[in-house]
């Protein structure tokens, strides 16, 4: 299975600021303001000249047509929508990449929480396995790497460490909590946290594990059409 998305746009980057916003130039030599639909510092990503890919959409109400969805470095193209993240988790799961998830009849996304003091929204709740507990999957979508390996975060996410904080408090209540990693690049064959970007999500993570949750990774090939889940992938801890 894989996410289709048409990011028909070709250009190359000039600059990414104030979080949300990129200018490119396009092949034809047009200069655009596109939204820019990732939070993180997009760390080893911002390479003016870099090509990219974006799509547009024909929404009235929005300010900006257009929204950067990939950018081409060395030989992979990354994807840098990190909203794409869920439905390539639910892409993965539906095709098997993670047999751990698999069996589960109901899947509701976006579910809000309150547990021992901690309220949040996770992405998926999965309910109605035979033999397993229901499961509380938070995703993660990574663009980081080095080598081989990807990483994560990118830059210092309180919401990260909450979720992962949360995770372990479900996880000894009797559920799964479930924190599962998309890699939105080819080239990397490992998932890891970024201890030195952000010490304490890394810690938090661990912590969460040894309470009994879960860590779990699919890598993906992306395309200028799409992003199709193609493997699991390793977490080291």
């Amino acid at each position: 299975m894989k996410v289709t998305r048409e990011a028909e746009i070709r250009g190359f980057l000039l600059r990414r600021y104030k979080r949300f916003f990129a200018d490119v130039e396009t092949e034809d030599g047009r200069k655009l303001t596109v939204h820019c639909p990732n939070p993180g510092s997009m760390r080893g990503l911002l390479i003016e000249g870099a090509p990219v890919r974006c799509s547009t959409s024909d929404n009235p109400k929005r300010k900006l047509a257009h929204t950067l969805e990939m950018i081409r470095i060395g030989r992979s193209w990354v994807g840098l929508h990190t909203g794409r993240g869920n439905a390539v988790a639910a892409a993965a799961i539906d095709a098997g990449l993670v047999p751990e998830l698999s069996g589960y009849s109901i899947r509701r996304p976006e579910v809000k929480i309150d547990h021992d003091g901690l309220s949040s929204r996770i992405d998926f709740f999965l309910s109605g396995h035979r033999t397993l507990p229901d499961a509380w999957v938070e995703v993660k979508s990574v663009t980081l790497a080095e080598g081989r390996r990807a990483r994560f975060p990118d830059s210092v996410t309180e919401r990260g460490r909450k979720h992962a904080e949360l995770l372990g408090q479900l996880s000894t209540g009797g559920e799964r909590g479930v924190l599962l990693f998309v890699v939105q690049r080819g080239d990397c064959t490992s998932v890891e946290p970024a201890d030195d970007i952000d010490p304490a999500y890394g810690e938090a993570l661990r912590n969460a594990v040894a309470r009994g949750a879960e860590v779990l990774a699919v890598g993906a090939r992306i395309t200028d059409r799409a992003i199709i889940p193609n493997r699991a992938i390793p977490v080291t801890l």
